[in-house]
């Protein structure tokens, strides 16, 4: 009777724990009204929602992550694009200045080429001696009172005017513009010319046809 009635207590216990379980897999049953452990309708509805809700997520940030790669795209070439430009300015300045520097030697060449010849074409030209008294009468300096002056050869006749005065760096005379009662202009250089500043005459040992001759000489 004893053990009949522990078997009894033990069957009673299992059932008592059971229950709960039972009870849980009730509620869970299928449209037959039968248990089941399939999801409800509104377990998937929840379960749809959440992985709509994770989808949409990841396309955000699928969309930004790509819209701000674009971003950074589109800056770095239009920074290559300015680079470049920049690139082909400075290359083209360059090839400007060396085109420029290239005419200008040449220029100065040319010019040097000429002037040296202008001068060994009047080295040439015949110059009288100066006499005595005119030894102090040079251009050593500037003479604010050159121009307008007449221009005169030794033997005194007057052969024209002077229209300029050109300096040298440290502000001494270099030449005189003068013209000529023909009209031509005529550059005498400071060698060749004596100046009486008490009377305002300016004198040159060269003689009248070689004034001429070098009116029709020019180192342009």
């Amino acid at each position: 009777m004893k053990f009949t009635a522990l078997a009894v207590s033990g069957v009673a216990l299992c059932a008592f724990l059971a229950t709960p379980v039972l009870a849980q897999d009730q509620n869970r049953v299928d449209a037959g009204g039968m248990p089941t452990t399939h999801s409800t309708p509104q377990e998937h509805a929840d379960t749809a929602d959440l992985n709509s809700q994770v989808t949409n997520t990841n396309e955000s940030t699928d969309q930004k992550a790509s819209a701000q790669a674009t971003t950074t795209d589109s800056q770095y070439q239009a920074q290559q694009q300015q680079y470049q430009n920049q690139l082909q300015q400075n290359q083209q300045a360059q090839q400007d200045y060396q085109q420029k520097a290239r005419a200008y030697d040449d220029q100065a060449t040319r010019y040097e080429s000429l002037r040296a010849r202008y001068a060994a074409e009047r080295a040439a030209y015949h110059r009288g001696i100066w006499p005595e008294r005119f030894a102090r009468w040079t251009l050593d300096e500037s003479d604010p009172g050159l121009v307008g002056q007449r221009v005169e050869i030794l033997n005194g006749d007057r052969v024209g005017t002077v229209e300029q005065v050109a300096h040298t760096a440290n502000g001494h005379v270099e030449a005189l513009l003068v013209r000529l009662d023909s009209t031509k202009l005529v550059w005498i250089d400071q060698a060749d010319v004596r100046f009486d500043r008490g009377d305002g005459v300016v004198m040159t040992n060269l003689d009248r046809a070689d004034l001429g001759q070098m009116a029709a000489e020019s180192v342009g």
